[in-house]
């Protein structure tokens, strides 16, 4: 028997409460434990409301949200790529285009087309929602890693040229946000070494 559209959608609430135990390399604020991808969805969802004044093109705030709420869903199956895993990068989207189907198929098919069609538009970073979106993917655990003095940088030994192949594309939504980061995140790490060059 065909599920109704109710059940389907609490068929997928449920599934997505899943991000909650999907752990990430970054640091809370205190540096006592990491953020979750649900944790980190979150903050990004709120930062993007305070902080979209400096989006360098106006943009759909809710749409933005929504891409961030939703963009680390296929974690749920994916896994957390790390950000400095160079192996994990190789794989990386066909896991996630797979887990995409899967999670997002319990939906409506109305629903499902839209959060799909985020999903991809966030992936692509074409429009000023998904290269805001980016930017803030960005410049969160930037920040955070700007508050616990480097920990998870120290922690996988990055260095200075893979934070800035990271974020080749940060300024491309936010140029504003990008220099500040740099300046209170990454220039202060740099200096006390907690970052190598």
């Amino acid at each position: 028997m065909e599920k109704n559209r109710l059940d389907k959608q609490f068929d997928f609430c449920r599934e997505v409460d899943k991000e909650k135990f999907i752990g990430r390399q970054t640091y809370l604020t205190g540096g006592k434990r990491k953020e979750n991808d649900a944790e980190h969805a979150w903050h990004m969802a709120l930062m993007t409301i305070l902080l979209s004044e400096y989006s360098n093109e106006k943009i759909d705030v809710l749409k933005t949200v929504t891409m961030l709420l939703i963009h680390d869903l296929v974690e749920i199956d994916a896994g957390d790529t790390y950000a400095y895993d160079e192996e994990g990068h190789k794989d990386k989207r066909e896991r996630e285009e797979k887990a995409a189907a899967r999670i997002f198929g319990l939906l409506p098919k109305d629903q499902k087309e839209k959060l799909l069609g985020l999903w991809e538009e966030f992936e692509a970073a074409e429009t000023a929602e998904a290269k805001f979106a980016h930017a803030m993917d960005h410049v969160q655990p930037l920040m955070l890693n700007g508050v616990t003095d480097g920990k998870s940088w120290i922690e996988h030994e990055v260095r200075l040229n893979q934070v800035m192949k990271r974020n080749e594309s940060t300024a491309e939504g936010s140029e504003e946000l990008w220099r500040y980061a740099y300046e209170n995140f990454i220039s202060p790490n740099l200096e006390k070494g907690r970052l190598k060059k």
